[in-house]
């Protein structure tokens, strides 16, 4: 954990900017805000997963999603607390933004729940039984109260793809393995299997 040179509630956090940032000697790296008012510093992510979401990035933009709407592991989240979760922002490894975002987040790359939620996010679940808890119960839990409309669960240990589409205020969820084709609610012109996903960092 970091703790800044002062606490921060959360609407002051959001409101730094990178001159703020420096001044209150904050991590460089990513973090995610914590509800006692703390830092949680991100470890660097393992070189499968930034290949899935750069290849997912590549594959929405081939379908006509504007590329300034696609981010990896760059766009903040504020999520709700829950009883599995204290962290109050996330990072996901791929989000696909509303138009609306690209004005309200130009000086910080931070959707607040005041804002519309993103159009999609997918995770990347990394080996190991915390990660796993964080992806499939935490994540879950917290961007299906943010209604998220949609939420991917891409695990490479289980060569599985999880779509998680809320329906009312639930997710429904759909599997998808090896030669299947993943059904997006959101994008139904993506034509992408699962093997295609799991498989792209050996291509």
């Amino acid at each position: 954990m970091t703790q800044a040179l002062r606490k921060l509630n959360f609407e002051e956090y959001a409101s730094l900017d990178a001159e703020d940032w420096v001044e209150l000697g904050l991590p460089e790296g990513r973090c995610e805000y914590v509800e006692n008012e703390e830092l949680k510093e991100l470890p660097p992510e393992s070189r499968l997963n930034l290949l899935i979401a750069r290849y997912l990035s590549r594959c929405f933009e081939q379908i006509g999603i504007p590329f300034e709407l696609i981010y990896t592991h760059a766009f903040e989240i504020e999520v709700p607390v829950t009883e599995q979760a204290e962290e109050k922002t996330r990072y996901p490894d791929l989000v696909i933004l509303h138009p609306d975002h690209l004005e309200l987040t130009k000086n910080r790359a931070t959707i607040t729940r005041k804002m519309l939620p993103p159009q999609l996010i997918a995770e990347v679940v990394s080996s190991g039984e915390e990660n796993e808890r964080r992806d499939y119960q935490a994540k879950r839990k917290q961007y299906q109260m943010r209604g998220i409309p949609e939420y991917w669960l891409i695990d490479p240990s289980r060569a599985v793809v999880l779509v998680l589409t809320l329906v009312g205020s639930t997710y429904e969820a759909a599997e998808f393995l090896g030669t299947d084709c993943i059904q997006s609610p959101t994008f139904q012109a993506l034509s992408l299997t699962a093997q295609q996903v799991l498989s792209a960092g050996e291509a």
